[in-house]
């Protein structure tokens, strides 16, 4: 349940980085001095040339994970239907500093203070395209999933009739048991691709994404072979057929 914290935050801190990096981007001003200074301290150097459509995709990039976190927030708020879990508060305070982070980290794979002046109809590449496809795609079955495990616990009138957990059916769960966790990797490998493909920073991200969400959904595959005795056997974990 205290996921919503996590949503909330990455909604608010980058919406704030999206709306900075578009003033910089389509009006030419300056991000503010004590952005710079965290752009600087995390590596890049603010008066490094711009390398072809870095800033655009930057932009996307920063756009879709808003977007994904907004998305998730409302699913936290009005589709998912949590148990009585809880969180430790290591993992909570890491997974706030995680949505504060990889906004940054977007940021920070361009220069603050150079525009490249081309025309935005210009900077849309192939990988653009391909990787926001990519990422409609994956969120669309992300939320399907989600709703499938919220149907389980609501009444055909969608009144909540239990807090137990359930074999969920349906979508990509005919394949393996949580198939909203690789939604979220590729998600965030459509990130990579809308990037350009060459980001080394960006596929760490998402090598942490996979390791992090092969890790949930292998406690979440062995807990319901353990507890249900007629489970799908051809279920995998995480990933299908893997």
């Amino acid at each position: 349940r205290w996921f919503t914290h996590f949503y909330v935050v990455s909604v608010l801190w980058n919406g704030f980085l999206l709306i900075w990096l578009f003033r910089a981007e389509f009006l030419g001003e300056s991000l503010p001095s004590w952005i710079q200074d965290m752009h600087h301290a995390l590596g890049r150097d603010s008066q490094s040339k711009d390398m072809g459509n870095e800033h655009f995709s930057a932009l996307l990039v920063l756009l879709l994970l808003w977007l994904h976190s907004c998305r998730r927030l409302a699913e936290c708020l009005w589709t998912s239907v949590f148990s009585s879990g809880v969180i430790h508060i290591v993992q909570y305070c890491f997974g706030l500093g995680y949505y504060i982070a990889v906004g940054a980290t977007v940021l920070c794979q361009v220069p603050t203070n150079v525009r490249n002046g081309k025309e935005l109809s210009v900077q849309i590449c192939w990988y653009h395209i391909i990787g926001v496809m990519m990422y409609i795609w994956a969120s669309l079955h992300q939320h399907r999933c989600l709703a499938i495990l919220a149907n389980l616990r609501k009444s055909r009138s969608g009144k909540v009739i239990s807090l137990s957990h359930s074999v969920p059916f349906g979508d990509w769960f005919e394949s393996v048991s949580c198939p909203h966790y690789f939604a979220e990797l590729l998600i965030y490998v459509s990130m990579a691709i809308t990037l350009g493909i060459h980001n080394v920073t960006w596929w760490c991200v998402v090598m942490y994404v996979l390791f992090n969400q092969a890790l949930a959904a292998v406690l979440c595959h062995e807990f319901y072979q353990k507890n249900f005795s007629s489970y799908p056997k051809h279920r995998k974990a995480f990933i299908p057929l893997v």
